[in-house]
């Protein structure tokens, strides 16, 4: 839905709106990533809050996080890179303008491609999305994880704080829709108080979670009856609240917001839906898919713009305008799905695991010789 959101703002949308207002709340699902982002890592870290207000605690949690978002996103902002690159050179070799000298071109400042590789392009530090556009994302999220210890503090208790914290970050999304111009799309500027509080939405639902769990009695049928409900609910908020980019969109990000915690429990239809084979695949693969997609959004236009034949032009039988209109996002989506399990297999899980053999202590000579030795 994210890259289909990408490609219809930039192109075309289907025409047909039980697809549209799907695909237009593409957006959306970036809330869904942040909450499950804080319930995740406060289920994993939250009974370590002594040792992440450490130095050593700390440290060892960022690397970690750093390990499993910064290959990717290293990789694909060179790839961006590189695009440009042999889009200038095929422009000046041809004679005409590329892609990114137009202007509704990415922006490219050496600024941002500095920034990006800090990761803090998407903390109020730019006026647009820079080089890979999807990387705000990670830009928020190493934002959010420098700040965890604090949410773990601020979890470290009753269930009302859990409540409290599911409040908090609710309130912040009411007042980031009711404030913006563009509902809840808000990346480059206040992109951190988006994320800041959705995550704080997961890790209330966290707290809840870890009170709630060894209590659940509910038969899987009711789990059903629960996940079936908000998935009505969500999709009910999809198509009958107009178009996207408006205030309406705390109502489409309420239900999803609740997926998270319903699904948790691991039981029901939905849940068992999603242990199965592909969902599967594609949970290992998402980061790497929507980090991917940038690269391939630029690639379409370069190919619309010299490679492509000429609209009227009979293709396989089919005038190619309307060849194209089908083909060319199907394709798309099924590219961003290939290139994703191969960023994942090939740069995500390498590159996380060297950088962690980097980040781990130096173990002394003598011990390292003994090891080798056994």
């Amino acid at each position: 839905m994210i890259v289909l959101f990408h490609f219809s703002e930039g192109h075309h949308y289907s025409g047909l709106p039980w697809l549209d207002l799907l695909a237009a709340r593409g957006y959306l699902w970036v809330e869904f990533f942040f909450a499950l982002s804080g319930f995740i890592l406060t289920h994993v870290y939250g009974e370590r809050l002594a040792a992440l207000f450490t130095q050593r605690g700390y440290s060892d949690f960022i690397k970690a996080r750093l390990a499993r978002l910064y290959p990717v996103h290293f990789f694909m902002l060179f790839a961006l890179l590189a695009l440009l690159i042999f889009a200038r050179s095929l422009a000046g070799l041809i004679g005409y303008r590329s892609i990114f000298d137009l202007a509704y071109h990415p922006d490219i400042q050496v600024k941002g491609f500095f920034l990006s590789l800090l990761l803090v392009q998407s903390w109020n530090t730019m006026n647009a999305l820079t080089w890979n556009g999807a990387s705000w994302f990670v830009s928020v999220e190493f934002a959010l994880c420098l700040l965890f210890p604090i949410f773990v503090w601020l979890a470290n208790g009753k269930s009302w704080r859990g409540l409290a914290l599911i409040a908090a970050g609710i309130a912040g999304l009411v007042a980031l829709d009711l404030t913006s111009k563009h509902g809840l799309d808000i990346t480059f500027h206040n992109g951190v108080l988006r994320g800041l509080s959705d995550f704080s939405v997961g890790v209330g639902m966290a707290v809840l979670y870890r009170r709630w769990k060894p209590r659940d009695t509910l038969s899987p049928h009711i789990h059903s009856l629960i996940q079936a409900a908000l998935l009505f609910a969500l999709l009910y908020a999809f198509y009958h609240t107009g178009w996207s980019h408006t205030y309406r969109d705390i109502w489409d990000v309420l239900p999803m917001l609740a997926l998270v915690f319903a699904l948790s429990f691991d039981r029901g239809i939905v849940a068992d839906a999603l242990k199965t084979r592909i969902p599967q695949a594609m949970g290992a693969w998402s980061y790497a898919i929507y980090m991917g997609q940038t690269f391939w959004l630029q690639a379409i236009r370069i190919c619309e713009q010299r490679l492509y034949p000429a609209p009227n032009s009979i293709v396989l039988g089919t005038r190619f305008s309307t060849l194209i209109w089908w083909l060319e996002p199907s394709l798309l989506v099924l590219v961003c799905i290939a290139w994703g399990a191969a960023l994942a297999r090939y740069i995500e899980h390498p590159g996380a695991a060297l950088l962690k053999h980097w980040f781990s202590p130096k173990k002394p000579l003598a011990e390292a010789s003994l090891l080798r030795q056994q």
